[in-house]
């Protein structure tokens, strides 16, 4: 299936809306070595469209592993819950730093679900993090 084309103004609006952040794990397009995707929050495959509130910022790994996930398994209950709305949830109701910055911990089984799926914790983050928080980059602030 090919993509539907986003245009050029979309995507900047999306990009503002987003404040050219990852909407799952905040990463700052400005620490990637590569640009952030344009989200579908509800997958084309799932009914979703190509308007402007069912799009998102995304990094390429929290993209790539959301997939075609609309939800996931809360590994406090074993439910299937829906995962993170960045466009209609705040991070901070569903999300927190750990006390060094590197971890992003769940907080609701709608946080917890979405860490698991997209696995925002995993070592590659866990790197980068490492390196960002001792040269005072992250955790990147929590405004929207």
């Amino acid at each position: 299936m090919t993509r539907p084309h986003v245009s050029t103004t979309l995507r900047t609006q999306v990009a503002e809306d987003a404040q050219h952040r990852c909407g799952y794990c905040l990463i700052p397009q400005i620490y990637t070595a590569m640009p952030l995707q344009i989200e579908h929050i509800i997958p084309l495959a799932a009914g979703g469209n190509s308007e402007r509130e069912n799009l998102w910022l995304a990094c390429p790994l929290c993209n790539g592993r959301k997939a075609t996930r609309t939800t996931g398994i809360d590994p406090g209950t074993s439910e299937s819950v829906p995962l993170f709305n960045p466009r209609r949830q705040e991070w901070k109701d569903h999300f927190a730093w750990s006390d060094d910055g590197i971890l992003i911990l769940g907080m609701t089984p709608i946080g917890r679900a979405t860490v698991e799926t997209l696995q925002l914790n995993h070592e590659h983050f866990r790197q980068a993090r490492r390196r960002w928080v001792a040269v005072g980059w992250h955790p990147p602030p929590l405004h929207r």
